[in-house]
């Protein structure tokens, strides 16, 4: 079971990765991979937290979307490939850039991802009292 809501997920996390690259993609900076990856990094420190508190999902179905639509969402092959490519073309400062960006963006989107799930979460228990 675990499978098929992982493959479910992830057939829409490749689908919703592939329509942010036909909105954002084009042009010299890879910025549909670095918005995927920054919103995956929240999504998944505020979801997966907040629903395996909050919600009486099973876990089959939290690993559907936490490895299925996340994982299929967010892609670091993608960075990979993108960085080497922007060092082929002699864009040094731009794909270190695009790599601090990368990294750092997404320590901080998981930082706020998981604040906004803590306060969410305990808001929740006060309204339980």
């Amino acid at each position: 079971m675990y499978f098929l809501y992982v493959g479910i997920f992830g057939a829409l996390g490749g689908m919703c990765r592939y329509a942010m690259n036909l909105w954002l993609g084009g042009g010299d900076f890879p910025s549909a991979t670095l918005a995927v990856n920054l919103i995956g990094c929240f999504l998944l420190a505020f979801i997966m937290p907040f629903l395996a508190e909050k919600s009486r999902i099973s876990l089959v179905l939290l690993n559907g979307i936490g490895t299925g639509f996340i994982g299929a969402f967010t892609t670091f092959s993608a960075f990979s490939v993108d960085t080497i490519e922007l060092l082929q073309q002699g864009e040094v400062v731009l794909a270190i850039s695009y790599i601090l960006v990368s990294l750092i963006g997404g320590l901080v989107m998981v930082k706020f991802g998981r604040r906004f799930s803590n306060k969410l979460l305990r808001r929740g228990a006060h309204h339980v009292d």
